[in-house]
């Protein structure tokens, strides 16, 4: 017997030794499951159509607002009065209307106090309540007519019951006036605190808001219980906030009576930010210091806003914010203002300093890549809200520094694409918000500024440590998580960050680098993002957009990542030449072990040390859990493996290589 005989004698026997060791995995794999047809339940209709678009007879409620409110800052209370203009477009009569009132969560008897999770307050005290709204008058108007509405409130909901039902097309004003006391820090994503210049005033959900009405639920009553987010109609905004004059307001939209407001050394640098792309300072550190020493007069400053085609809008009040901001460079040569506003604690280059530069350069990045930024003016604002979004405005973390202000900037001014601009259900349908943004925010960090602050990472077990892929393996493997798909409110804290933010977005990244690629992935996601702009989509018509406008049957993804967490177990279960001889090429079988099945590439290494990669589809599994393919060779094999870069979240890697011995 020659050497080279010994030799393939040798590797056959090493062959034998890793089938021995692997032969007797189990597979669990079903693909008549997995592909099974007809995953939509529903067919398309003139509403919704069977490609993901908005039918031909799509439908949406409008809801404009004219707002006034007037902040007591010595006892803290907000008092308001409110027109919404309300048009039914909807085919239905509407005997009722119903409202959101947000603020009511906070009321001792509300029902967060009976929710459990770790986002709510956890020791409720007499200061962790208000009274939440106190309703002076409520009438509605119709057709020139007044008259007091006859209303009930329910914790978080008003409805008012109409005398006669509201016709479709036709529309009606209500009038309110209310008011109620500020929460403090305790109220989370609205709230006043102290700083050594003065409070801040974080004011968000702070007048009642029309709940939707659409042709999936009719009316999503859903109550506020704190971790479920927004679901809010479209409509024109045109408010004033009143507060003691030397104080600053930051809102939502565009301000309209700068002149009224503002010093004309003010004006004049907002007009030089406008043509800078460099952050300039409009109220400097010194220029606080100072007008902290004066005491805030009697005298009133009413500042107004407007804000077009928006679902809501926000502010920040106080006496103690620097304001810098620069010009937004938009596709198309539009331009809009970046500015931030932040107290003197928040100063310094390393900290509140770039906090403009990482609102525009994110605001340029997500309009170029996906959708042009619709608004004017974004406020970037410091306080204790730590990380909240609203149409133009986010209130981000008052002690945030570096990357970490950096990530949490991106992220919420990118929660204007996902919910503002596309109006998903965020209390039914979390992952829609924050993990499509979170995903849109791993590629912005790649860009910002060559890569300063990347990689975004969300992974909730090891976040910005290792490998996503690993990090998304232990929820995969826990009987007890839940799904995406579960109403957001039911995610207990363990799972809200991995369901929500984390996984969504990893499987968005999965579409992309792994199935679609980037130019199928990216032409279907514009389309959507396109599609749904201004309007309410629901998951269904997320999932068809993709199929059809990528040209792919993903189905079988989206049951194995987002109805279910089944997981992946991809293996090689054998390696042998052909006939005993590396010339007649090498046979290798490998198994799908788990319920989830992927694409995926599988590398093989040759004595010569050159490599064959094998890109192998999804349809690999379409049959059976057990592949067999021939390689051609003309030479031995020095390792066999499965995902060699470990993209894939699969849960045992050391199934995934075979090596000669």
């Amino acid at each position: 017997m020659n050497f080279k005989s010994i030799t393939l004698l040798i590797s056959f026997f090493c062959f034998l030794n890793s089938i021995s060791a692997q032969k007797n995995l189990e597979s669990v794999f079903d693909p008549h499951e997995l592909f099974a047809q007809n995953f939509f339940t529903k067919n398309g209709n003139e509403f919704r159509s069977a490609n993901g678009a908005p039918g031909s007879k799509y439908w949406q409620n409008r809801a404009d607002y004219n707002l006034h409110a007037t902040i007591d800052t010595v006892e803290n209370i907000l008092t308001g009065t409110e027109t919404i203009s309300y048009t039914n477009n909807s085919p239905d009569a509407l005997s009722s209307l119903w409202l959101q009132l947000d603020q009511n969560t906070y009321r001792k008897d509300a029902r967060s106090n009976f929710y459990t999770s770790t986002l709510q307050r956890l020791k409720w005290t007499d200061k962790g309540h208000t009274d939440g709204y106190q309703f002076e008058t409520v009438t509605i108007e119709y057709k020139g007519k007044i008259i007091k509405a006859n209303y009930i409130v329910n914790d978080t909901r008003m409805q008012i019951r109409l005398p006669n039902a509201l016709p479709s097309k036709e529309k009606l004003n209500i009038h309110i006036r209310y008011h109620y006391a500020v929460p403090g820090n305790f109220g989370g994503r609205t709230d006043f605190f102290s700083t050594k210049n003065g409070k801040i005033y974080e004011i968000a959900q702070w007048y009642p808001r029309m709940c939707v009405y659409d042709d999936l639920e009719g009316w999503s009553t859903l109550p506020y219980l704190g971790s479920g987010e927004f679901y809010c109609e479209y409509g024109d905004f045109d408010y004033t906030v009143t507060v003691p004059a030397g104080m600053i307001v930051a809102g939502s939209g565009e301000l309209q009576n700068e002149k009224d407001v503002l010093t004309p050394t003010q004006i004049e640098r907002l007009n030089a930010a406008r043509r800078s792309d460099k952050t300039i300072m409009i109220r400097t550190e010194q220029e606080v210091n100072n007008d902290a020493e004066k005491k805030l007069n009697n005298k009133s400053v009413s500042w107004h806003f407007k804000m077009n085609n928006t679902r809501d809008v926000a502010f920040g009040v106080s006496k103690a914010y620097m304001w810098d901001a620069a010009r937004v460079n938009l596709p198309g040569g539009k331009k809009a203002l970046a500015m931030s506003v932040y107290p003197v604690e928040s100063a310094g280059q390393d900290a509140w300093g770039r906090a403009t530069e990482y609102l525009k350069k994110s605001i340029e990045y997500f309009s170029e890549k996906w959708f042009v930024y619709p608004y004017p003016v974004a406020v970037n604002e410091a306080g204790k809200a730590g990380g909240m979004e609203y149409p133009g405005i986010v209130f981000d973390g008052i002690n945030d520094k570096a990357g970490e202000l950096y990530w949490v900037t991106a992220h919420e001014i990118g929660h204007n694409w996902f919910p503002m601009i596309v109006g998903s259900d965020e209390r039914r349908y979390a992952f829609m918000d924050e993990g499509f943004n979170t995903f849109i925010d791993v590629y912005a960090a790649d860009e910002f500024n060559d890569g300063e602050y990347a990689p975004k990472r969300d992974g909730e077990y090891a976040p910005g440590k290792g490998n996503p892929a690993d990090e998304i393996i232990p929820l995969l493997k826990d009987s007890a998580a839940p799904t995406m798909m579960a109403r957001a409110d039911m995610l207990t804290e363990k799972y809200r960050h991995p369901l929500v933010y984390f996984k969504p977005a990893f499987g968005l990244v999965l579409l992309r680098e792994v199935i679609l690629g980037h130019d199928r992935f990216d032409y279907a996601f514009k389309k959507y993002t396109e599609r749904w702009a201004y309007k309410h989509p629901s998951p269904d018509d997320f999932f068809r957009t993709m199929d059809n406008e990528a040209g792919e049957d993903l189905s079988w993804f989206w049951k194995e990542w987002f109805y279910n967490n089944w997981q992946l177990d991809l293996g090689v279960q054998s390696v042998s030449y052909s006939n005993g001889d590396a010339k007649n090429g090498v046979d290798i079988t490998i198994v799908n072990l788990q319920k989830m099945a992927m694409p995926f590439t599988l590398e093989v290494v040759l004595n010569d040390g050159s490599k064959q990669d094998l890109q192998l589809p999804v349809e690999t599994w379409l049959q059976s859990g057990t592949h067999h393919l021939h390689l051609q060779t003309t030479q031995a094999i020095k390792s066999v493996t499965i995902d060699p870069e470990n993209i894939l979240p699969d849960s045992d890697r050391k199934n995934n290589v075979w090596k000669m011995d």
